[in-house]
């Protein structure tokens, strides 16, 4: 009896005492074992505000959460008696995608919509990427949130992807170096971000389930190079992994992607959580490394515990996953007690988004120095899309923003003189625009947003007459596109033949006359421009930049802003140049897509692996509308003076740049390596690093530095399953594009170098 009483009392003890345990920085071991089962599964698994009622059916999502933010895309759960809070997810990149109204409350919670990933990409300007960063942080902070669900940073594998304008590059050196700015500066707020959609997710279309095959060698170049410099360079809080499958299994089951690869290699040290994907494995994911999902449903927590108790899945591979979310929870503002305003400066950060989206800007023709224009020019405003104009995309990348300026109101208030009989021609679109939106009934959703609208079809008396009064035509083209499908060649890609014929008689009058023609695209991706871009004068590429747009781009026109942006992605000639369209949805089709059967895209088809983007085009030699790297300028640069120095991993390059022209300018310089030949194939050169001056002034000079390592200048060999940098001589091209060489040196790497890798993610079947 005094055993089993001394028995009694030790357990109660030890009840108490974790009654009493509160989680802090250094108790996460004794938290975790305080835990129960229950605890440690629903730990792991999502709980959302909007899930109360259909929990009670056996298979919702989790509860209710008073601690969420409306609108935000995820929680996780609280254990009070542990000192444990809930945290608060919310969807990005272009800025905090909350609900902007809520409930018996006069408030309004706008945040402010920054440029599209494009668009910042096109910078080349990494300090500028981490300011932007900062003040998307900043909202995310002053909102109550935690983690933004961004970057996304898929490679552009094709211009069709629906998600491009959310990610930044077809090249993986840039996607990794703007990726781990833009994290720098949103962490630097004491929040977190999730870097996403990790890996392989390049398509829209079946993204749920298609099997993506990739060879390891591409695999590891290509596709999660970014990841990995993102990883190894800015510390994310998070990785989401994608919803597809990626040679076999789904990238949230896989241990050899979200271990292996990610924590054992890269030294990933925070959490992964899902994409917004309803149950699979659950037991398969946290085995993998997976250690939040989401949205989370009461099912997820029960397969967990129930796998457990059955010896399916082993709890010290819960305990890995519960002792990663802890670690996370105590990095976030809910866990400090960040006492958020829900006031960020709004204002503040409307001055940066209007600021970084003149630099994403990319001049890709300037006949004539058609632009900039003075305020002296009168001018004709075309497009349906100069009138609605478009600030970022649609799905969890958009923003609910308080306005968007449009590109009429932006020259008007720049002080850009009218003709006189525009305001009818204005009347005409507004009007066109809302029988539009009534007779077709496109109020958007919460999520979807609004479809765009259709170009009008304009008379060519009305064009002429415009054409006698103004001095400039301005004509917008815009496309929208987003999450959960993949744009279309016709009518979307290619330009409709209502914008083909309107393009054609705006050029046509007003050459007739004398004037000018410029044309803005108003666009998150790569648009077919080869079969008309010797129509206008000039051609803006101004992305979808943001709510600030209109101003932006009126800044850009008049020379407020000399544009600087260059492409970070090719424009081919035609859709069907790109290799990845012989096997990409909306184009064609194989066996697997068959009902019934495996959708697979195979990206060793066609020989296209590793050749994506200028990879292929230059090595090819083959004809582009605009090269990767490209972009003009109101000013004009010299290159002089390459050097290149070795160190004892790697080289520092330097190269002189000077502003040659008449007005003021930054430049975006590109560092191209071509490797040695012989051992593996290699494309003829490959972007190493790159740096952008300062604003220099005219006559002025700046050198700029490039540090890269033998690591950079690798290649992954299959045969074994390294990292391989051959010694050699090794051509350094210092360029305005790849296209556009205006300086060289050369480096000599004395011995052969290898970083040995583990033999994983094979594709699924032999190659």
């Amino acid at each position: 009896m005094k055993h089993a009483a001394a028995a009694v009392l030790l357990a109660g003890a030890v009840q108490a005492q974790a009654q009493q345990i509160k989680l802090q920085e250094n108790n996460i071991d004794e938290v975790i074992k305080a835990m129960t089962l229950q605890e440690k599964a629903d730990i792991l698994v999502g709980y959302s505000s909007q899930g109360a009622e259909s929990a009670d059916s056996g298979n919702g999502i989790l509860g209710s959460q008073s601690e969420s933010v409306d609108g935000a895309a995820g929680n996780t759960k609280a254990f009070p008696r542990l000192g444990i809070p809930a945290t608060v997810l919310t969807d990005g990149p272009a800025g905090v995608r909350i609900s902007p109204r809520r409930k018996n409350d006069p408030n309004t919670y706008f945040a402010t919509g920054f440029p599209v990933g494009t668009a910042l990409a096109c910078t080349w300007n990494t300090e500028l990427v981490e300011q932007v960063g900062s003040a998307i942080g900043n909202e995310v902070l002053e909102y109550g949130c935690d983690v933004l669900l961004a970057p996304g940073m898929n490679i552009h594998r094709s211009p069709l992807c629906g998600r491009n304008f959310e990610y930044y590059s077809e090249d993986p050196l840039v996607t990794g170096k703007i990726a781990a700015a833009y994290t720098r500066g949103v962490q630097s707020q004491g929040v977190g971000v999730s870097i996403k959609h990790f890996a392989g997710n390049s398509q829209e279309t079946r993204r749920t389930h298609v099997d993506e095959v990739v060879s390891q060698r591409a695999l590891r170049e290509i596709y999660l190079k970014g990841f990995e410099i993102a990883v190894r360079e800015s510390d994310p809080w998070t990785v989401m992994s994608s919803y597809n499958r990626l040679n076999g299994p789904f990238t949230q089951e896989n241990y050899e992607l979200l271990t292996t690869i990610l924590r054992d290699e890269w030294g990933f040290r925070g959490i992964v959580m899902t994409d917004w994907t309803g149950q699979r494995n659950t037991a398969a994911q946290v085995h993998a490394g997976n250690d939040l999902m989401e949205p989370g449903s009461i099912l997820q927590s029960k397969e967990i515990v129930d796998k457990v108790k059955s010896g399916e899945l082993s709890e010290a591979d819960v305990d890995i996953c519960v002792k990663r979310m802890l670690e996370y929870i105590i990095r976030t503002p809910h866990f400090r007690g960040y006492k958020y305003s829900n006031k960020p400066d709004l204002k503040a950060h409307a001055l940066v988004t209007r600021q970084s989206a003149c630099e994403g800007m990319v001049l890709l023709k300037n006949n004539d120095a058609a632009l900039p224009l003075n305020n002296k020019q009168k001018a004709a405003i075309f497009g349906i899309t100069s009138y609605d104009f478009i600030a970022g995309g649609t799905g969890s990348g958009d923003v609910n923003k308080a306005y968007t300026i449009d590109l009429m109101q932006g020259l008007t208030e720049a002080g850009l003189p009218m003709t006189e009989s525009l305001s009818d021609l204005y009347g005409k679109y507004k009007a066109f625009a809302e029988a539009k939106r009534d007779a077709e009934k496109r109020p958007g959703g919460w999520f979807w947003g609004k479809d765009p609208l259709p170009e009008l079809q304009l008379g060519r008396a009305a064009i002429d007459k415009q054409a006698k009064e103004a001095d400039v035509a301005i004509l917008t083209i815009g496309r929208q596109a987003g999450e959960g499908g993949d744009r279309h060649i016709n009518d979307d890609f290619n330009l409709t033949a209502v914008e083909r014929q309107l393009l054609n008689d705006i050029s046509e009058a007003f050459h007739l006359q004398g004037k000018k023609v410029i044309v803005i695209l108003n666009v998150g991706g790569v648009i077919e421009t080869a079969s008309w871009k010797n129509l206008p004068d000039a051609i803006l590429m101004a992305w979808q930049p943001g709510q600030e747009g209109g101003y932006s781009v009126a800044d850009v026109l008049l020379g407020k802003e000399n544009p600087s942006g260059k492409l970070t992605m090719t424009f081919p000639l035609s859709i069907m140049d790109v290799p990845s369209s012989q096997n990409y949805p909306n184009i064609s089709s194989n066996d697997s897509d068959a009902e019934g059967k495996q959708p697979t895209i195979d990206y060793t088809l066609h020989k296209e692996g590793i050749n994506v983007g200028y990879r292929y085009f230059n090595t090819q030699a083959k004809e582009v509308s605009y090269p990767f790297g490209y972009g003009m300028s109101y000013t004009t640069f010299a290159y002089s003076k390459p050097t290149v120095k070795a160190t004892k991993d790697g080289f520092t390059a330097t190269v002189t740049v000077t502003n040659t022209g008449k007005v003021a300018g930054k430049e975006a310089v590109q560092l191209y390596v071509s490797a040695p030949a012989g051992g593996l194939e290699k494309p003829a050169n490959e972007l190493k690093a790159f740096a952008k001056t300062k604003k220099l002034a005219p006559g002025e000079s700046q050198t700029l530095t490039f540090n890269v390592s033998a690591y950079t200048l690798a290649s992954y060999n299959e045969a074994t399953q390294a990292w391989e940098t051959a010694a050699g001589k090794y051509t350094l091209n210092f360029a305005a594009n790849v296209e556009d060489v205006r300086a060289s040196a050369v480096y000599t790497q004395a011995k052969a170098a290898s970083v040995q890798c583990h033999d994983v993610m094979k594709p699924s079947r032999e190659l």
